[in-house]
């Protein structure tokens, strides 16, 4: 059973958000619509782990957890103490304890990421440290985005993006950033028009080389190499694929980078990446053409990628 993401009356799978240009690797056009037609836009927020919670539609009790509560075998659904301690361990359960004290019992179910614990104004969940006008004094803050609606069983969910606000409250702080996308894109208009005509000239390879080509992208954006004309005949080559389909990905990554001078993000908390100041991790929008985040890879993924690797090595 699978959880869906719904936009009007279109349903589509819940699963990874993909990156614009990665879709069209295989030959599915419909970004190139996904871009030129508006839809739900939200803030895609850095915020770890991704927290779940609501009403249980197998018992109508109220439960909190992680994504693990859609997993198909090894469910974890918390409805008291006892169930965080035997499902996770370490920060993410002193997270969850803290969301069954805080968090109010709902009807629904809703996810958000989780942002940090009250008592401060700088929070860091994972790579972005967000820098809040003021101390915040309630005990959580998430940033609340989808909503899911289920007849009898977490793993039937159906998701929904979340179009209103929730209400703060004295212990928790449910942060929604507000952003807007013109609906007034005529250069994307035009340069979907010229990526269309690429697409005419591409042999488009099958699903086992996308993989291959998808992970050696990433690992070119993480060791900051630009995928040039060079690269990507390099690439080409090694994969035996047509170049011109690596010439169209580029093509999409820039018209996906052209999105931001459409995007406006109207809230005072500032965005830091190691002290450095810098922008919101990017955007997802939903349309009945797919659901796609517009993501500076080379910046954020790269600044991710490596404080990752400090991580990893202070924990050895």
């Amino acid at each position: 059973m699978t959880s869906f993401l719904c936009y009007d009356r279109i349903i589509m799978k819940n699963k990874h958000i993909e990156h614009p240009e990665d879709s069209i690797l295989n030959g599915n056009l419909s970004v190139l619509d996904w871009f030129i037609n508006d839809g739900n836009i939200s803030t895609k927020i850095d915020g770890s782990p991704a927290i779940v919670w609501g009403t249980n539609p197998a018992n109508n009790k109220f439960f909190v957890g992680t994504k693990s509560v859609f997993n198909k075998k090894l469910i974890k659904i918390n409805h008291d103490h006892r169930q965080i301690d035997q499902n996770h361990q370490g920060k993410v359960a002193d997270i969850l304890h803290k969301c069954l004290d805080y968090l109010h019992p709902t009807t629904r179910i809703y996810q958000g990421d989780f942002i940090g614990f009250g008592g401060d104004f700088t929070f860091c969940p994972n790579t972005i440290t967000y820098d809040f006008p003021e101390e915040v004094h309630q005990e959580i803050i998430i940033a609340p985005h989808t909503y899911y609606i289920a007849d009898k069983d977490l793993r039937d969910a159906v998701a929904y993006p979340l179009e209103y606000e929730l209400e703060s409250d004295e212990n928790v702080l449910y942060w929604h950033p507000k952003v807007t996308i013109s609906s007034e894109r005529d250069s994307i208009i035009e340069r979907c028009k010229f990526a269309r005509q690429i697409a005419t000239l591409c042999e488009f390879p099958n699903d086992k080389q996308v993989k291959t080509i998808k992970k050696q992208l990433n690992t070119c954006i993480r060791e900051d190499i630009d995928v040039d004309d060079i690269v990507q005949e390099v690439l080409a080559n090694d994969n035996n694929i047509d170049v011109n389909v690596l010439r169209l990905w580029k093509l999409v990554q820039s018209i996906k980078h052209d999105m931001f001078n459409y995007i406006s993000c109207n809230d005072d908390i500032e965005c830091y990446i190691e002290e450095e100041y810098c922008d919101h991790e990017g955007y997802v929008m939903v349309n009945e053409f797919g659901t796609f985040k517009i993501v500076n890879r080379e910046g954020f993924s790269k600044s991710n990628f490596k404080l990752s690797k400090m991580r990893t090595k202070g924990d050895a």
